[in-house]
């Protein structure tokens, strides 16, 4: 029988799409942000932080259905019966900011901002419903040199927070090519339009046979499921194609004159063209080489808002999964033009353009690049407590060495010697501090290098070895102990 009073205890768990972050990852996003934030400051953008939730009528094109305003967003209705959602990203928030603010802002608003975002979708590897974002936008100027200098902060950005120098590369195009080349077509229709850009932004899933299908009548998946296509005839559906595959490896100039000759010379797209080659010119004065940016006309984004260049960071490197299986990273980040957005809330274009990369994504790149976090991460030097009766000399001494700069604590818990060791070894300690009764007595104190110690016990295979050699283990005068372990710390 089951004790029916007995109370109901919940299952210790994780909500799923939602991940608990230890100090190895947290530091990962914290160096991350210091070193772009930086960058961003250094080109004069200002910091910004809006407040975790937005009208839903904000979001604008990130709910699919007005009358569901919970659809893709975690949101509640407010007691004035206005509904509110956790920030789907942190450009909507940005557009209903400068519309609110646009009088009193100067113009163009240069602004980053980072902070978590929530996405009420399916979680699965790799993607999760709360993670951090990175942006850096500017708000008034159509200027192409403006989507340059983006561009050229990303790659910096990049390069700052860890990356290698040949890592990762920017890719660019721009949104008027397809547009123009789609008109030349005589494709009008809108939901065509947003097919065509479904479809070409698999490319790199499905190769060019998939994407053909997905261009016209549609595409039968591996269990069977049909999804329906742009609806192209076969002759726009190979201009599409010739026109993704105008990039290919070439130069930025190279790829501008194979496009002149694919797009047709429809406006927008000769206006797409211009673009372009102005801001090729002003990547080429910022300094950024072909290998860090090039165009690309198989990048569209997904994003129903951007109209003009767009751009996708993508990491080069070879990575593998957990079985040591060859896997592609792909996107590290991305951005465009979306002069519309602000609009919405005004009724007048204003011209905006940015960029934005996921900090935990970024993180993940940046530990495949071969940058160890974990050994980065160190935790506090440790104070070893031996008897209640010499509490204040454990206390002084983690007092000093705060005083110093020095992260330090003493052992607060209930275990010997050996527990507190492997406390500090599990904390990632750089040292541990022992002031037993001997050396209060002698007036010194011992220290253990833990880093040293882990080093040398390595090649030492006997333990009486271990007991005689002490590796890693010093003694020292007890005025000594700030400068000593300073310099194990800090190594110097």
């Amino acid at each position: 029988m089951t004790d029916e009073t007995a109370p109901t205890r919940p299952e210790a768990r994780s909500p799923r799409g939602f991940v608990d972050r230890r100090a190895r990852d947290l530091a990962a996003e914290r160096q991350i942000l210091t070193a772009v934030s930086a960058v961003y400051e250094r080109y004069g953008f200002e910091a910004l932080d809006t407040g975790a939730f937005e009208y839903a009528d904000a979001l604008g094109k990130f709910l699919p259905d007005a009358d569901r305003p919970n659809e893709g967003v975690f949101a509640l209705q407010d007691d004035d019966e206005q509904w509110m959602a956790l920030r789907y990203d942190l450009t909507a928030p940005l557009a209903r900011f400068a519309a609110q603010h646009w009088e009193t802002l100067p113009k163009p608003f240069r602004r980053y901002a980072f902070g978590p975002v929530w996405r009420n979708e399916k979680p699965g590897p790799g993607r999760f419903r709360e993670f951090t974002q990175c942006d850096a936008d500017t708000v008034g100027s159509a200027r192409p040199e403006a989507d340059a200098e983006i561009i050229a902060m990303a790659a910096e950005g990049l390069v700052a927070a860890g990356l290698p120098a040949g890592s990762a590369v920017i890719r660019i195009n721009n949104r008027k090519l397809l547009n123009g080349l789609l008109a030349t077509a005589g494709v009008s229709d809108e939901r065509q339009k947003l097919g065509v850009l479904r479809a070409v932004d698999k490319l790199d899933r499905l190769g060019p046979d998939g994407v053909r299908l997905l261009l016209g009548e549609g595409r039968k998946d591996e269990s069977g499921a049909f999804t329906k296509g742009a609806g192209l005839n076969a002759a726009a559906a190979e201009a599409v194609l010739a026109f993704t595959a105008a990039g290919g490896g070439a130069d930025r100039g190279s790829v501008l004159n194979r496009l002149a000759d694919i797009i047709g010379g429809s406006a927008e797209g000769d206006a797409g063209l211009a673009e372009l080659a102005a801001i090729d010119t002003a990547l080429k004065n910022l300094g950024v080489t072909e290998d860090q940016a090039v165009f690309e006309p198989a990048i569209v984004r997904g994003l129903e808002y951007y109209t003009g260049a767009v751009f996708e960071a993508e990491l080069l490197l070879e990575t593998t999964d957990e079985k040591g299986h060859p896997v592609r990273f792909g996107s590290i980040g991305g951005g465009g033009r979306y002069d519309d957005l602000v609009a919405r809330f005004t009724g007048q274009v204003v011209p905006a353009t940015g960029f934005s990369f996921g900090v935990s994504r970024l993180a993940s790149a940046l530990r495949a690049a071969g940058r160890d976090f974990a050994a980065e991460t160190r935790g506090p030097v440790v104070v070893i407590a031996f008897s209640q009766d010499d509490m204040a000399h454990y206390f002084a001494a983690a007092a000093e060495l705060r005083a110093a700069g020095l992260a330090a604590e003493v052992y607060l818990g209930s275990s010997g010697m050996k527990a507190q060791m492997k406390y500090a070894d599990r904390r990632l300690s750089p040292a541990a501090v022992i002031l037993g009764g001997d050396e209060i007595a002698a007036g010194t104190v011992t220290i253990k290098d833990l880093d040293l110690g882990r080093e040398l016990a390595a090649g030492i295979s006997d333990n009486s070895q271990w007991r005689e050699q002490r590796p890693g283990q010093i003694n020292c005068s007890r005025n000594e102990l700030v400068a000593t372990v300073a310099k194990i710390v800090r190594g110097a």
